[in-house]
């Protein structure tokens, strides 16, 4: 069945839904299955195709098209990706620092761990974390031209100069009076 701009149009079955909740988060059921999933907070392109593949789910299949039989083995696989055998070179967390394993955080749990890491640099006073509290590049790039949006270069100054006139124009105005 075609429509006026000449697209195949897919006929939605009733089991189609529209927005899908996998992992917290959710997901366009338009979507393909593996780029869908990387809507998610911590799941890239290469770790959701392992994904699919290890909770035997078809790559093309769309988000929307998925029973809750296997939104949960999805969430299952997402959850504890070692133990479905998935390689440790996936994961985002190798070799923590607390732990000493191998682990793959998600959602609001990879960004406090992110927030975690980076206080603990600046509390240790690293390079990366002094850079972190000044709110300066970390990894190594130029500063000289580039990075100065959303701080104020020369405006400090201009305004500054800008308040010391006008508190002269009012000095100036009471002594004549």
């Amino acid at each position: 069945m075609f429509c006026d701009s000449r697209l195949p149009v897919q006929l939605m079955s009733r089991e189609f839904r529209h927005i899908v909740r996998v992992a917290g988060t959710d997901l366009d059921g338009s979507k393909k299955l593996v780029y869908g999933i990387t809507r998610i907070r911590g799941i890239g392109p290469s770790f959701a195709a392992a994904v699919v593949k290890a909770a035997d789910l078809k790559a093309e299949m769309r988000v929307g098209s998925l029973t809750d039989a296997e939104v949960d083995r999805l969430e299952d696989v997402v959850a504890d990706p070692a133990k479905h055998n998935l390689p440790a070179r996936l994961f985002n967390r190798r070799k923590d620092f607390d732990s000493g394993r191998d682990s793959h955080l998600i959602g609001p749990d990879l960004a406090l761990r992110v927030k975690a890491d980076i206080d603990f640099m600046r509390e240790l006073r690293t390079w990366k974390g002094v850079r972190h509290s000044l709110g300066l590049k970390v990894r190594g790039q130029r500063t000289k031209t580039t990075g100065r949006k959303g701080r104020a270069v020369g405006v400090k100054k201009k305004a500054a100069i800008a308040a010391a006139r006008a508190a002269m124009r009012e000095g100036r105005a009471e002594e004549k009076r």
